[in-house]
């Protein structure tokens, strides 16, 4: 299908008319899961897993055969204020390095049998201080958002976003500290390792940017131009493509979760078809994974981006798949259930 993101309205036309998950093929897939020789309820999450699988894909044994990993890459003005221990010239040296292979994502990716795609989005010309002034025009953000959209290929079966920008873990407290109000410092971490004197700093300037827009009731793209990043606007261009194509999606750490904020706060089902792949270092991504009610997949103190823990998730969800395509039956192994 065409996706297109030409206006405020229209974006909040597709929010407002998402499909939902497909209930027949969820207890078929339960009804499934009672039937497999094991006990009840023994694989955990790795039952969850695939069943949500099952009711986006609408089969009963849902397949992950082309999962895609997508990164956007985004500078950020509000770096100007030193909120971030790194220069923004990083931002287009960890992407040559992508490019080059030489990338955490680019391991992960190959062992977990995900394709990899490096979006750069304009590293020339980082967006405004956006305390100050809104980050992006209304244009630039829906640009942004469609890079995002026609970014995933034709034939990828499960979505993994990620990010690379220096200053963009601002960009996600920011976003969080307007959806979810609570106090600045409640979603504002050290990034890539402010000290104690910078962290103040930089849940000053958040406080201050949230304070500026005053009015919280904004619409998903005006959230986005105001305080997020190409990247952020392009990972929830994806994520929204994504939901319309019926594609799920794994969500990395703190910041392509706070980019599908906007989203999620024009519709309270905009991200179940968004499994969170882990639980980041970064404070925030707790709390804001608390709001949502998704508990994540994984647990390991990831805080490096760049869709490594969604990459590292796959596994489990290619895990989930495997038992629940896989196994017998009790009827198929000959064995009693009782």
């Amino acid at each position: 299908m065409s996706i297109t993101y030409t206006s405020i309205d229209h974006v909040s036309t597709y929010i407002a008319q998402m499909p939902m998950t497909d209930i027949n093929m969820v207890e078929a897939a339960v009804r499934r899961q009672g039937q497999l020789t094991k006990p009840p309820g023994s694989l955990g999450r790795l039952e969850e897993i695939a069943i949500w699988l099952a009711g986006w894909q609408e089969q009963e044994k849902p397949e992950i055969n082309a999962p895609a990993c997508l990164i956007f890459a985004g500078n950020h003005g509000i770096t100007n204020k030193g909120v971030s221990a790194f220069p923004s010239e990083v931002t287009e040296q960890m992407v040559l390095n992508f490019q080059h292979g030489g990338a955490a994502i680019n391991q992960l990716c190959q062992t977990a049998g995900a394709s990899l795609n490096v979006f750069s989005l304009s590293l020339d010309k980082p967006t405004a201080d956006f305390s100050e002034e809104p980050a992006m025009s209304i244009d630039d953000t829906l640009a942004a958002m469609q890079i995002g959209a026609d970014a995933i290929p034709d034939n990828a079966d499960l979505i993994l976003p990620g990010e690379m920008g220096i200053g963009n873990t601002s960009s996600a407290a920011a976003l969080s500290h307007l959806v979810f109000g609570d106090h600045a410092a409640t979603w504002t971490g050290r990034g890539t390792g402010l000290d104690d004197e910078r962290l103040a700093h930089k849940t000053a300037i958040i406080k201050q940017s949230v304070a500026r827009i005053g009015d919280r009731s904004l619409d998903a793209v005006t959230m986005l131009s105001e305080l997020g990043g190409r990247e952020l606007a392009a990972i929830a261009g994806c994520v929204l493509a994504a939901r319309l194509r019926r594609i799920p999606v794994l969500l990395d750490g703190f910041i392509s979760t706070a980019a599908c904020l906007p989203l999620w706060a024009a519709n309270e089902h905009a991200l179940d078809h968004c499994q969170i792949s882990h639980y980041s270092k970064e404070p925030g991504h707790r709390h804001v994974i608390n709001a949502l009610g998704k508990p994540a997949i994984l647990d390991l103190d990831l805080r490096l981006g760049e869709a490594s823990g969604a990459a590292i998730a796959l596994m489990i969800v290619k895990a989930a798949l495997s038992t629940h395509n896989g196994m017998a039956t009790f009827a198929e192994a000959g064995v009693s259930d009782g």
